[in-house]
């Protein structure tokens, strides 16, 4: 009867010591599956700054009204052709190659200027005014010109002028125009 005794206080004994294992494990494991999730946060944050880091950048734009012959012109209902400039700078995140950047100029009454097609953006098709291709190499680009030659009367006001390329507005500037 001892030896029953002895041997039930003896498992009892590595049954507590099981049931403080189990308990040890058990948090350990919520401990790393907390981490876990917080690692899966950080990573899909880091991944949103990335995707965002490698958006082409563009700087300096500038609208212009040209004559004819290519000079500037300061009465809007005269313009011949309108020239979008614009600088895009240094980027060692985006990665090189072709790109397609598109230009909408939207005029004061709010109408797009031209139509040259559309292009996929947000799950939907915008159209755009004209477009240019540069091959990006992840050094600055400076003085990239789009133009778009007059098809409709310009009137004096505030043209606004849009920029995009792979999936993101790059930039949406306005610019007044006068007779």
């Amino acid at each position: 009867m001892r030896h029953y005794v002895a041997q039930v206080d003896s498992l009892g004994k590595e049954n507590a010591a099981l049931r403080d294992e189990n308990t040890r494990i058990k948090d350990k494991n919520t401990q790393l599956a907390s981490t876990l999730q917080q690692t899966e946060k950080e990573r899909e944050h880091l991944s949103e700054r990335m995707t965002l880091a490698e958006k082409l950048n563009v700087t300096g734009v500038s609208l212009t009204a040209l004559k004819g012959n290519g000079k500037v012109e300061k009465n809007v209902t005269k313009a011949k052709q309108l020239m979008v400039t614009f600088t895009i700078p240094q980027n060692n995140s985006t990665p090189s190659g072709t790109k397609k950047i598109y230009m909408r100029i939207t005029s004061p009454e709010g109408t797009l200027l031209g139509n040259a097609g559309t292009f996929p953006f947000e799950g939907g098709q915008v159209a755009y005014t004209d477009a240019t291709t540069i091959d990006y190499g992840g050094e600055e680009i400076p003085g990239v010109k789009i133009y778009w030659n007059v098809t409709q009367t310009l009137t004096p006001g505030t043209y606004t002028v849009e920029l995009f390329a792979d999936n993101y507005r790059l930039v949406s500037r306005q610019f007044t125009l006068k007779k």
